[in-house]
């Protein structure tokens, strides 16, 4: 009997070529596409329609039926309430990994089998083992299981990822043999389903903040912010602050006190640490046998896996020993193990030593 696959449509390459490849493979593919915010951007653009007109050309073109469904309220809270009240507490919050806990792979996976699908499909770089565990995408400038890391396993014994043995070129190279719509479409960028924005007047919006000291860990102060919030660990840029000498970089925070402490020079040894706390771990393969636990771990997107050792400590924290000092580790950020290909799970970075 032939298999129902819903595609999670976005309106970008990514998700059409999967739409595509399914199809090809003789799966009854319907697209799906899914608003989660509903303002305009700075130039009056709702960017969720522009979207969606992408999603019904690419439809059209392969011949498959869409639908649209709005998640905008539960975006709100599920999401973008968490995210503004990390901020809020001083943290650097990422709202792609809680966009795929609570959104797509939940209730977006929950409407999909309404629909009668045996399957959801994403254009997520990430690939799935014969026993439904979480590997990393093939390609490894595009790798985006550091993001999924919080999504339930049982939810991926519903899942596909068309395009997680492929290399982003190779998915271009495919949309344009087929004369796909969104074939030279940028890849998106910014806040998950918000774009790409002027992040400070955005955040303003939704935030009540106010001006402070940038201090040096010695306690001069060398200038003022906009609001601690609007930084985070190792920026450079969007200070202000000048003068001779090596660049600023912030490298911490006290929110409560609303002082940003900055230092010069890029390997200022306040950037590093070879150790941190995290809280809440998801294991999205099966948990470690025993601690201390060793494997690789990394603290942001895009970065090298590193060698290190999870240790647990009292009321679900875990203290993660590198062995060697990473830099710019940021509250709020995720934390993501791996065993080779394989995603174990991650947790959110509460700091970035033992002791506060």
């Amino acid at each position: 009997m032939q298999k129902t696959v819903v595609v999670g449509m976005s309106g970008g390459v990514d998700s059409s070529v999967s739409a595509y490849l399914l199809k090809a493979q003789g799966y009854r593919v319907i697209g799906l596409f899914m608003k989660n915010w509903a303002e305009t951007d700075e130039h009056g653009v709702c960017k969720a329609s522009r979207e969606f007109e992408d999603v019904i050309s690419v439809c059209n073109l392969l011949k498959i039926p869409y639908y649209s469904v709005n998640f905008v309220e539960e975006y709100r809270e599920s999401v973008f309430a968490e995210f503004l009240q990390g901020y809020k507490a001083g943290l650097t919050p990422n709202p792609d990994v809680l966009c795929n806990r609570e959104i797509k792979f939940k209730v977006f996976l929950d409407k999909a089998m309404e629909l009668g699908a045996d399957y959801l499909a994403t254009g997520h770089y990430c690939r799935l083992d014969g026993e439904g565990r979480l590997l990393k995408g093939l390609d490894p400038e595009k790798d985006q299981s550091y993001f999924l890391h919080l999504v339930k396993r049982e939810a991926f014994q519903k899942v596909l990822f068309p395009i997680g043995h492929l290399t982003k070129k190779e998915v271009r190279a495919i949309a344009r043999q087929q004369k796909i719509p969104t074939s030279e479409k940028k890849d998106s960028t910014g806040i998950c389903f918000i774009g790409k924005r002027d992040f400070k007047p955005f955040l303003s919006n939704y935030l009540g903040l106010k001006q402070g000291p940038f201090k040096t860990l010695g306690g001069e102060t060398v200038g003022q912010h906009d609001g601690s919030a609007f930084y985070t660990i190792g920026q450079r840029k969007g200070m202000g602050l000048g003068g001779e000498g090596d660049a600023w970089y912030v490298v911490g925070k006290d929110s409560e006190k609303n002082i940003v402490f900055v230092e010069r020079g890029a390997d200022h040894p306040a950037l590093y640490s070879n150790e941190l706390i995290c809280s809440n771990i998801s294991w999205v393969a099966e948990a470690p046998p025993s601690f201390p636990y060793k494997c690789k771990a990394k603290v942001r997107y895009r970065q090298a896996d590193e060698s290190c050792a999870i240790y647990p400590l009292e009321n679900g924290l875990f203290h993660i020993l590198f062995d060697r000092p990473q830099r710019a580790i940021s509250p709020g950020q995720s934390v993501v193990f791996y065993n080779s290909d394989l995603c174990l799970g991650g947790g959110m970075i509460e700091n970035k030593k033992l002791t506060a």
